[in-house]
């Protein structure tokens, strides 16, 4: 399932992703700027361009200085063009923001619920090929007519226990309906895949070799096929990646659960009784909480830089790396907002985010940064915790 780590994960890429906007959106409003004050080659009068660079100048300026309010724009004594110019980039940058904001939003959610059809449709690949086996050695029993042909374990897919038992498997059909997970128009390639990928693999060579293979074997070459040739082969790939635009991102855990969707049907875990693994036992409450994180992180954006840099006095906030800052940022919205989560849980997880998406040394700084600011958050009363979130306090 999608656990809240994968979800903080998955909330980290999309604020990555925001704040590289944030940085285009700064740009082209400043160049809007610098647009409204070059010369009018069009005009008959004289151009002072001295005085259009001074002007543009002081509009650049009053842009910085009002970025988060435009009170100093208000009493500012600029000419009146300066700052109608300044009040109309500000109006551009912030409007960016908020509709690059809602897209990464929507998109972030519609990426983890589609992830059900990327996983149920790479276990139908393994059914396909399977099928395809089948289809092939009928087609052999016809052209031979009364001719003894001998077929050795040519059908170990088409007859592997673990594909079978997902197709007969009610929960994994309904499963196929509900995600809309249907592979019909992928007949050709799933004949050339066969052809130039399985067939010829050394995995698929050494399960023919088996002759009545247990549940167990049957397995183990199941899952080896989606690990070893679907997951890494960029033919393949490249059919998925055009179904999910975050197919970067989601492939690691696509993998792993139809991996498990493997493995309950094997029934090789007696407590699984065939269940599919769904997005996470509490979609609802879970995606509350993706939202939130990704929202509160952004609303809190100018608290936490100034708290970060109140406790980084010797290093410039602009010199740290651009993934801690998001990662701390996140770890104090989530301390901040979400009163049943754990302290330590927070920083616990933050850590483990940083040490894969950020820096060798990101992790101590992470660690060191987080545990100051959460004692004088909680001293000040700015983290308050409740029910289980007060087990780490004790």
């Amino acid at each position: 399932m999608l656990n809240r780590r994968i979800l903080r994960v998955k909330a980290f890429q999309n604020l990555y992703a925001y704040e590289q906007c944030k940085g285009s959106n700064l740009t082209l409003a400043k160049d809007f700027i610098k647009e409204s004050f070059l010369p009018d080659l069009n005009s008959m009068e004289v151009q002072d361009k001295e005085a259009l660079n001074k002007a543009a100048e002081e509009a650049l300026k009053l842009f910085d200085e009002n970025l988060k309010s435009t009170s100093l724009l208000k009493s500012s004594d600029a000419n009146p063009k300066v700052k109608q110019v300044v009040l109309d980039a500000l109006k551009q940058f912030h409007k960016a923001n908020e509709k690059d904001h809602q897209f990464l939003l929507k998109n972030m959610v519609i990426s983890a619920e589609r992830i059900p059809n990327l996983y149920l449709s790479a276990i139908e690949l393994l059914r396909a090929f399977g099928k395809h086996v089948e289809k092939e050695v009928e087609k052999k029993k016809r052209l031979a007519g009364n001719t003894p042909i001998g077929f050795g374990n040519e059908l170990n897919l088409a007859s592997n226990k673990v594909l079978n038992s997902l197709g007969d498997s009610l929960t994994y059909q309904a499963a196929l309906a509900r995600n809309s997970v249907n592979l019909d128009d992928l007949e050709l390639e799933i004949k050339e895949w066969f052809r130039d990928y399985i067939k010829t693999s050394e995995i698929y060579q050494n399960y023919l070799a088996l002759e009545n293979p247990t549940i167990e074997e049957d397995l183990d070459a199941a899952d080896d096929i989606l690990k070893k040739i679907i997951f890494k082969n960029e033919v393949i790939l490249n059919y998925f990646a055009e179904k999910d635009l975050n197919w970067t991102e989601n492939k690691a855990v696509v993998r792993s659960l139809a991996s498990k969707v493997l493995k309950n049907a094997a029934n090789l875990d007696q407590e699984s009784d065939g269940e599919m693994p769904e997005i996470a036992i509490n979609w609802d409450e879970d995606k509350e909480f993706f939202e939130n994180i990704f929202n509160f992180t952004i609303q809190n954006d100018a608290d936490s830089k100034a708290l970060i840099s109140q406790r980084t006095k010797n290093w410039d906030i602009d010199r740290l790396a651009f993934t801690d800052k998001i990662i701390i940022s996140m770890a104090l919205a989530e301390m901040k907002n979400f009163p049943s989560i754990p302290v330590k849980v927070s920083i616990n997880e933050y850590i483990d985010i940083s040490k894969t998406y950020s820096t060798p040394k990101s992790k101590q700084f992470v660690n060191g940064l987080l545990d100051v600011m959460a004692k004088d958050l909680t001293e000040s009363g700015e983290i308050r915790k409740s029910g289980r979130g007060l087990l780490d306090n004790k």
